[in-house]
């Protein structure tokens, strides 16, 4: 795993020469070096005005024949690639097959390159299985290309300012060029406080985006208003899958299932460092670790988990429990409070822009534990969403089929209740609002998000008018599929790329860790959308993967109610992280800075600090925000 940062400039002329810009995109590479200790690199172009930076955290050709950045043997492509394709196995098998044969070391880096120079770019995407963010500079077209995995498991930052454009891993690296402008977008933060994330294509900052998962972007040398196109399009695959449906039993759709994870483990099972996995005890990583168990011996599989002090919040003795059956190599770090609190100070630098999901606290712990061990990891990531692991799918569409049967005039005067009642918080309006809410939304989308979101636009916290327009557009689907399933696919598109991906992501590269999630490779996502409703959806409680699971752990070890894994936030609020939030909370700063509504803000945290009501989601956002722009400013 790497962190990788391009600069593409005509005017590098006034940058002081060849020299100057190598010292200034090595120092923004090196903003990355927690993504990459072990190596890094730079390669520019003066004439043509381009340069590229990288750090590298090696996993596979630990010599200097995987360094980056790397040129392909024809000399015409040179590139800084973020992530692992994990079947650059088979693609080097395919290019023998065609009269490949002298390598210069076993990197995938090294077969990536030499398949683009066969196939081209976007013939090569499409056969990729891997997590991925790439930077490629075509010198022969004289064009840029960078494109994201399918999923969203690496991320990709790109934008011009003032006559610059930049691509990177992360934000920080960017503000170290000087033609960087870092003006906030309002309409961003509007989107973090209603989400505790920023969805792509979003940034925090004005004129810089995501590159939205699955996508490409070619920019030539002269004409940079190109705009990313999907190589993978998610929503066109799957309404294919769904108009084609496994038409199997059951059992056959069990046994499918199991195969494909089992591949996706193995795959991801090569690396030339030392590799475990996370466990949390619960049904996704315990099928992961089970799945790395039939491929190695007893007791060779390395495991680890983290504990609260609080029996309410600790999973560790059901992780436990799976390693001991598993016998695998397991190793528990118990968290204290003092150790949440250390990291809470430093999730503003870590996550690079706002974000406020407190599961980021223990997985930044659980990864910093793991590197002192191992430098990849797997994870149990996208069960949920692929399986139908939270409630909220049926509730939503439950809620949704009471809105959808409400007559329109009814639900004409309930949204203009809400906006009558929008930024007022009185406890008889806010009463007010919460009921009409409930039947005011236009489509089970906006609601949806409303079950998701942790202010709602009537709120009124977001200081900067914005449009209340879904952030994700999700299109009114050709085969029909249950409510239930299309809210998944809307976690695959939304919450599990922007939210889950980011905290796993930065909370392991912070500390120079790789994480591996094998539930996201796309062979096994497209199979599970194959599957009819009545194995996914009607089998609550992730049913069909609890039945992969059973083959090799007893139910009794793992059938337990689902734990979020979180910390004890809303008390510390009111005890250890009082002072804290009351600085960042105060009146006059939140005015000062002028992102949010502070009478709004200040009657939750009243609220919340007396134990009035428990506000812990919203105001965490906020807290986060503020956070952020501390770490900014310093």
């Amino acid at each position: 795993m790497c962190g990788v940062v391009g600069v593409l400039d005509p005017g590098f002329g006034r940058s002081g020469g060849p020299e100057a810009i190598t010292g200034l995109i090595g120092a923004m590479a090196d903003t990355l070096v927690h993504r990459g200790p072990d190596d890094k690199g730079v390669w520019v172009d003066a004439d043509a005005g381009v340069a590229l930076g990288f750090r590298r955290l090696a996993i596979l050709d630990l010599s200097a024949q995987g360094r980056q950045p790397m040129t392909s043997a024809s000399g015409r492509y040179v590139i800084v690639f973020n992530g692992q394709i994990y079947n650059h196995g088979e693609l080097r098998q395919r290019l023998e097959g065609d009269g490949a044969r002298r390598w210069r070391g076993h990197s995938d880096t090294e077969i990536l390159l030499a398949y683009i120079d066969r196939h081209g770019v976007e013939e090569t995407l499409g056969q990729l299985n891997g997590m991925f963010a790439i930077g490629l500079w075509d010198r022969e077209r004289r064009e840029l290309w960078l494109a994201r995995d399918r999923m969203g498991e690496k991320p990709l930052y790109y934008g011009e300012c003032r006559g610059v454009f930049f691509f990177s891993s992360e934000l920080k690296a960017l503000r170290r060029h000087q033609a960087f402008d870092p003006e906030l977008d309002g309409e961003a933060v509007a989107l973090f406080l209603r989400h505790a994330f920023i969805p792509s294509p979003h940034s925090i900052y004005r004129g810089i985006s995501k590159l939205s998962p699955g996508h490409v972007l070619r920019i030539p040398i002269d004409e940079w208003s190109a705009s990313p196109r999907p190589y993978w399009h998610a929503a066109d695959v799957a309404e294919a899958q769904a108009a084609a449906p496994f038409a199997g039993t059951e059992a056959e759709a069990m046994e499918r299932l199991g195969e494909l994870t089992e591949d996706a483990v193995k795959l991801r099972s090569v690396a030339d460092v030392p590799l475990g996995a996370f466990l949390s005890g619960g049904i996704d990583s315990s099928t992961v670790v089970a799945a790395m168990t039939r491929t190695q011996a007893p007791g060779n599989v390395r495991t680890f988990s983290v504990g609260f002090e609080d029996p309410r919040y600790d999973e560790s003795p059901h992780a436990e429990a799976v390693a001991r059956h598993l016998r695998t190599d397991h190793t528990t770090l118990m968290m204290s409070e003092d150790d949440c609190l250390e990291v809470v100070l430093k999730l503003p630098q870590m996550f690079d822009e706002p974000f406020a999901d407190p599961s980021g606290i223990p997985t930044a712990v659980l990864c910093r534990l793991t590197a002192g061990h191992v430098t990849v990891s797997m994870s149990g990531d996208g069960g949920d969403e692929l399986f139908g692991g939270y409630a909220r799918y049926l509730r939503a569409a439950r809620a949704w089929s009471k809105v959808a049967g409400t007559p329109q005039p009814l639900r004409a005067l309930a949204r203009s209740l809400v906006a009558m009642t929008a930024g007022k918080h009185t406890r008889p309006l806010r009463r007010l609002r919460k009921l009409a809410e409930g039947f005011s939304h236009a489509d089970p989308y906006s609601l949806y998000l409303d079950y998701i979101g942790w202010w709602r636009t009537a709120d009124g916290v977001a200081a900067a008018p914005v449009s209340p327009a879904t952030p994700v557009h999700l299109p009114a689907p050709t085969v029909s599929r249950s409510l239930a399933r299309d809210f998944m696919f809307a976690d695959t598109r939304l919450y599990l790329p922007d939210n889950l991906m980011v905290k796993v992501d930065r909370a392991s590269m912070a500390v120079g860790l790789e994480s591996r999630a094998p539930f996201l490779d796309h062979r096994l996502v497209e199979f599970v959308w194959s599957l009819p409703d009545a194995m996914i959806v009607e089998r609550p409680n992730k049913g069909l993967l609890r039945d992969v699971l059973y083959r090799s752990v007893p139910r009794d070890i793992v059938d337990r109610p689902k734990q979020g894994f979180e910390p004890p936030i809303a008390g510390w609020l009111r005890g250890a992280l009082r002072d804290w939030a009351d600085g960042l909370l105060a009146e006059k700063r939140l005015s000062d800075d002028g992102l949010v509504n502070p009478a709004v803000v200040r009657a939750r945290w009243r609220d919340h600090a007396t134990g009035r009501r428990d506000w812990t989601y919203s105001l965490w956002t906020v807290l986060m925000l503020e956070a952020w722009l501390d770490s900014v400013r310093a």
